[in-house]
């Protein structure tokens, strides 16, 4: 299948979704926009029951501990926690977000960087058949080692599109986004439930298609990334 099926493809992940009925507005931006939703918290399940009924995906953001003890809010996972407590925790998450195709990490600075949490997080993904987005919170995370260590389909973010919320900031981080997509085949770009962000996103998603880009679900972006190194395997071996 040639490479250039997949080019230039993006997905964009709406994190920190559940603690406010605003977020529910997130929805109704144009195209396949990822959305990652924070268990336990007070609109986590009526978000995800209509994400659902509108075919739009969404994984669990899993809170973790970070390096700056911010407190977690439920359902997070911390390094004090034994093998069993860190696995039932995550487990309760799953269980109310039924919808989720994949997980990644709210924070997580700290634990992130740690292999045995990592490896007991990845025990949890594998059974369930889910996918793992690194948020990169750390440059020293193992997440994605541990991942692949038990075949668990994983993918990491290039840029946070919304740490700064001037338009100018907002336009520059996009640019950058598209960039990495233009020059590696796709790109991964996390926002926030921000007013200003939705403001930016609605008429910045409907650009992307008339600039050659294809919006696409976080777990479309990692089925043809497969496809793509496949593609470019099999015309390395025909030129051998």
């Amino acid at each position: 299948m040639p490479v250039a099926c997949y080019a230039k493809q993006i997905a964009i992940v709406i994190d920190d979704i559940g603690n406010h009925q605003r977020d529910l507005a997130f929805l109704s931006l144009p195209g396949q926009l990822t959305y990652a939703v924070l268990p336990h918290t007070p609109f986590s399940q009526h978000f995800a029951y209509h994400a659902a009924k509108q075919n739009k995906e969404i994984i669990l953001h899993i809170p973790m501990q970070a390096l700056n003890g911010k407190a977690l809010g439920p359902g997070g996972l911390t390094l004090d926690m034994p093998k069993w407590q860190l696995q039932r925790t995550l487990g309760h998450a799953l269980a109310s977000l039924p919808h989720v195709k994949g997980v990644n990490n709210h924070m997580g600075s700290a634990l992130t960087q740690y292999d045995e949490p990592m490896k007991w997080t990845m025990e949890v993904l594998k059974k369930r058949a889910l996918y793992f987005l690194d948020s990169r919170t750390t440059p020293y995370s193992q997440a994605q080692k541990m991942a692949n260590l038990y075949g668990v389909d994983n993918i990491a973010r290039h840029v946070f599109l919304d740490n700064e919320l001037q338009f100018e900031q907002l336009q520059s981080q996009l640019v950058a986004l598209k960039a990495i997509a233009q020059e590696q085949g796709y790109a991964i770009g996390i926002a926030h439930p921000y007013p200003e962000t939705q403001q930016f996103l609605l008429q910045a998603l409907q650009d992307l298609a008339a600039e050659g880009f294809e919006l696409v679900p976080l777990s479309t972006l990692l089925e043809n990334r497969h496809m793509r190194l496949v593609a470019l395997q099999q015309t390395k071996d025909k030129k051998q």
